[in-house]
């Protein structure tokens, strides 16, 4: 339930100055106002002067970080970050972790978990895992998360970081989900973005209105409705507007891939993460067409067709991608383990290399092999 947002600052402010203090960002900002930073970082540190509160700030250009005393100098400076209309508020204590929303009335969303502290504590190289979205976030309450789906979280969202600059361009942030079915990748994006600082607003789109029913009551309830959306149409046509800066595809089935990847060049979305799943539109055409010579035997077995079709698909993607001007790295999305479909395309707009060069490889390996990949027909009618 909302709370006052002046009585629950005034708690977050006990937290923020307690000796039990972990960690705490605030990043975000409210609706009609705009802090004058991008994001504040507090945690304690020990110097030779006992401990003291390590403020780190950035304004979205540069970062600057700042010691200060506890007592009254420390109650100044978290006072003066109190202050700032920040927008999100995530604080881990010794004995719990509060996430505090502000919500578009003004009003405080705020979620409280007890910390899980196992008997003796991890010590040394006996740390527990870290995650970069908090387990104990109540996303992951949310939508039931277990351990699996917390690691293929924290997967998606280290390829995330990988992607995107360090740190992010100042100014919004707009992202995309094609396909984003129940959306819990979706709003790990959103919450990782969040606390680092960026100004973000995400759409989510899947085909089923019950999904976008679902979708968005699960936003108005972890109390990012106002930065988190969801629409019902297809990959191809539903409506997003403006276009996106980041486009994510993460295991739309089959030819939904090439829908995602034509629609973010036609959006010249600067950074694409697609996770590409059931490659069956170029299996079927293999098996039609005669192998090129002496490559009969990679594709005389039904299993090695369909898994040569599935390298022939993603290496046909990323050359597209590249002679439209994108940066492709092909990378492992999660261990084979949690998910055969483990493969992800990580691309970033410009640096490509030679654009001409990539047009011809793809020229080339199509006549080879008699393909015709649904991305190059969409490209050409979707320039």
């Amino acid at each position: 339930m909302p709370e006052p947002l002046d009585a629950a600052l005034a708690d977050l402010r006990d937290l923020l100055l307690s000796p039990t203090l972990n960690r705490a960002v605030a990043a975000g900002r409210r609706r009609g106002a705009t802090p004058s930073l991008t994001r504040a970082e507090l945690r304690p540190v020990a110097l030779r002067a006992g401990t003291h509160l390590q403020i780190v700030t950035t304004d979205g250009s540069r970062p600057s970080t700042r010691n200060v005393a506890p007592g009254p100098d420390a109650e100044t400076a978290v006072d003066a970050l109190l202050a700032e209309p920040f927008g999100n508020w995530h604080v881990e204590t010794a004995d719990a972790t509060v996430q505090l929303r502000v919500t578009k009335k003004g009003d405080a969303q705020v979620y409280r978990v007890a910390a899980s502290r196992p008997v003796g504590g991890p010590t040394g190289h006996d740390r527990a895992k870290q995650y970069l979205l908090d387990p104990a976030d109540p996303l992951f309450t949310a939508i039931g998360a277990n351990a699996a789906k917390r690691r293929q979280v924290d997967a998606f969202l280290r390829a995330l970081a990988a992607t995107l600059p360090d740190p992010l361009p100042a100014g919004p942030l707009r992202v995309v989900d094609l396909g984003c079915g129940n959306a819990y990748l979706t709003f790990a994006a959103y919450r990782y973005l969040v606390d680092r600082g960026a100004q973000v607003t995400v759409t989510g789109v899947d085909v089923r209105e019950d999904q976008r029913r679902r979708n968005t009551a699960l936003a108005a309830e972890l109390g990012c409705a106002d930065q988190v959306r969801f629409v019902a149409g297809t990959i191809l046509d539903a409506p997003v507007e403006p276009p996106p800066d980041l486009v994510l595809a993460l295991h739309a089935c089959d030819t939904a891939t090439d829908e995602a990847l034509a629609r973010a060049v036609a959006w010249r979305a600067k950074w694409v993460l697609a996770a590409p799943c059931c490659h069956h539109d170029i299996a079927a055409q293999l098996r039609r067409a005669p192998a090129p010579d002496p490559y009969g035997p990679l594709v005389s077995a039904g299993i090695l067709r369909e898994r040569f079709a599935d390298v022939l698909t993603d290496t046909l993607r990323a050359t597209l991608l590249r002679a439209h001007g994108y940066r492709v790295d092909v990378v492992e999305f999660i261990d084979s383990q949690h998910t055969p479909r483990n493969l992800l395309l990580r691309a970033r707009r410009g640096g490509g290399g030679d654009r001409e060069a990539h047009q011809r490889a793809y020229a080339e390996l199509t006549t080879a092999w008699p393909v015709s990949p649904r991305l190059a027909a969409l490209l050409v009618s979707r320039p």
